[in-house]
């Protein structure tokens, strides 16, 4: 035990969090999607810089995109994906500058806030008509890339986005998880250029990424015709929760 905390580099009391973290965190994702890396972001940028969680949230995210890759695909409306996948590639620099320029602070701050914003729209099921348009299928995927690059909670934008088309459940959730698994490859090119990808982080994802696979496989249990009606608000709830409790513990301490 004492060993894989050293390679880690947690403390005992950060591994356990974390690992509650990432097995919820994939629970969530298995279940609706998205909102892996924004549970992770809500739950743990209150002790570790989001700065160190983007590296390992994209390597979780692969962890689960290879399990759920395969129903994004034959679900997803291709086209509307690709729009959103070319428009965040030409944002997610802008955000990653941010997040490797602005103080820990204030990046947490930020992540926080970002978090409680979109889950808060979403829930509410705000609907934008202007989203509609080939230019707000653009507008969205940048916005996107900016809000990944900087807070690592991307898909909730996009989900944003595919809520304004009126899709259903199922269709969605494959957006989702098609968008999420091909965006890894341009996050990677960008991580390893602004020297967000460390030889820490990967490590860490390595320790976590099992319970993740873990948390996937039993989200995914859930995902019934029965519970469909559900799987938005109680994970968007979660994560407005998980958020604002992280914000108020900022401004505390």
């Amino acid at each position: 035990m004492t060993d894989l905390l050293i390679w880690a580099d947690l403390t005992v009391t950060e591994f356990w969090l974390l690992l509650a973290i990432t097995t919820g965190a994939g629970i969530v994702r298995g279940f609706s999607g998205f909102a892996l890396s924004a549970v992770i972001m809500a739950s743990a940028s209150t002790f570790i810089p989001p700065v160190q969680l983007i590296p390992i949230c994209f390597w979780l995210e692969f962890c689960a995109s290879v399990m759920m890759g395969r129903g994004g695909w034959q679900e997803a409306d291709r086209g509307l994906v690709f729009g959103l996948v070319i428009s965040s590639a030409i944002g997610t620099p802008v955000g990653l500058y941010l997040t490797t320029t602005l103080p820990v602070d204030t990046s947490k701050t930020i992540v926080l806030i970002l978090v409680i914003v979109l889950a808060v729209l979403l829930l509410a099921k705000v609907r934008f008509a202007f989203l509609a348009t080939k230019p707000g299928l653009y507008l969205a995927g940048f916005v996107a890339g900016i809000i990944g690059g900087l807070a690592a909670v991307a898909g909730m934008v996009v989900a944003l986005y595919v809520l304004s088309q009126d899709a259903g459940a199922r269709k969605m959730r494959a957006a989702l998880v098609l968008y999420l698994f091909i965006t890894l490859a341009t996050s990677l090119v960008y991580q390893i250029y602004f020297d967000v990808m460390t030889w820490t982080a990967i490590q860490r994802s390595a320790v976590f990424a099992i319970p993740t696979f873990a948390g996937v496989w039993l989200g995914q249990r859930f995902f019934v015709p029965k519970l469909e009606k559900y799987y938005r608000p109680f994970c968007l709830t979660l994560l407005a929760g998980l958020a604002l409790a992280g914000l108020i513990r900022t401004m505390l301490s």
